[in-house]
């Protein structure tokens, strides 16, 4: 596999329980040393979609390489694929060291010990703790620090922060990416956190309706979302009868303010400018007292991709 290639090319992924589609024509791809975060509403099927690419479900249709190999030949591999799901898999009966011991000999080729990792995922002070005795958080960090005693091409990680306080957050952040940075490794995250991922993911896919909406890099999808402004006029009502089947708006909500004027959030239409907006008030006698450009932003363009709130 060249290094220009991409890490994981999915065309026409399908997938059916039952009689339910739950994945209709999957489109996904991870370019090298990219950091993809796949998002969508909770029941999207990121999953699902996750499983199907690793070999831990069957699908119907559709075409699947990951480091140039088909999901049933990862095993091939030899950990250069490591995946770590919602609920961390760990011997809850013995100490982290002891888990980590186990994995690095299960490793085909570490190249950091066991004392190191602890460092990076700061589980020094748990060394002699069960993982038992762990919350939820400390498992998930234990089963990151296990995925980092070898030197895997890509790590898939579902739901990563869940269970983590927001140092944790920060931690696992930083460590993604300067793995990224220095090692070139490949990450696909799944999750739900839009704020976390818009930090550290250089690539989007989102998932909806059985297929993927949108994907590239964020500002490129960023570019194409509708422009969001909010207006405050001391006329609001007027304001909304003078915008009343104009095509070119949509309104979002409003609010009262603390003094005389209420804000209006409204999303500008094909390529419609703000001024345009300001200059078509004004002829029609609406007082404008302000006028704000809000900034794009992922959770925006989710909203405006799903007509849902991210959960």
């Amino acid at each position: 596999m060249s290094r220009i290639d991409p890490v994981l090319r999915v065309q026409g992924l399908c997938k059916r329980h039952g009689e339910v589609d739950v994945l209709r024509g999957v489109d996904l791809q991870l370019p090298a040393a990219a950091v993809l975060g796949l998002v969508g509403l909770n029941g999207s099927g990121k999953t699902t979609t996750i499983e199907c690419l690793l070999g831990l479900q069957g699908f119907h249709a559709g075409d699947v390489s990951v480091l140039g190999r088909r999901p049933r030949d990862l095993y091939r591999l030899q950990g250069e694929v490591v995946a770590i799901f919602d609920t961390p898999s760990v011997a809850p009966h013995l100490t982290v060291r002891q888990c980590l011991e186990h994995a690095r000999l299960l490793c085909p080729r570490p190249v950091r010990g066991c004392a190191e990792v602890e460092g990076l995922l700061g589980l020094e002070g748990y060394s002699r703790h069960r993982i038992r005795q762990l919350s939820l958080g400390n498992r998930r960090r234990v089963s990151i620090a296990q995925a980092l005693l070898g030197e895997p091409k890509l790590i898939v990680l579902d739901e990563p922060f869940n269970g983590l306080d927001a140092g944790g957050v920060d931690q696992v952040l930083e460590l993604i990416a300067e793995l990224n940075r220095q090692s070139g490794t490949a990450f696909l995250l799944s999750s739900h956190q839009l704020p976390y991922l818009e930090r550290v993911c250089s690539h989007f896919a989102i998932l909806h309706d059985g297929g993927i909406a949108a994907s590239g890099e964020l500002p490129e999808l960023l570019a194409d979302s509708a422009a969001r402004v909010v207006l405050h006029s001391s006329e609001p009502q007027l304001a909304l009868e003078a915008l009343a089947g104009d095509k070119r708006v949509a309104v979002c909500g409003g609010s009262a303010d603390e003094g005389a004027s209420e804000s209006i959030e409204l999303r500008l239409l094909d390529n419609w400018r703000s001024d345009e907006l300001v200059a078509l008030l004004v002829e029609r006698g609406v007082p404008v007292c302000e006028l704000i450009r809000q900034r794009a932003s992922l959770e925006q363009l989710f909203r405006e991709l799903t007509a849902g709130e991210p959960q």
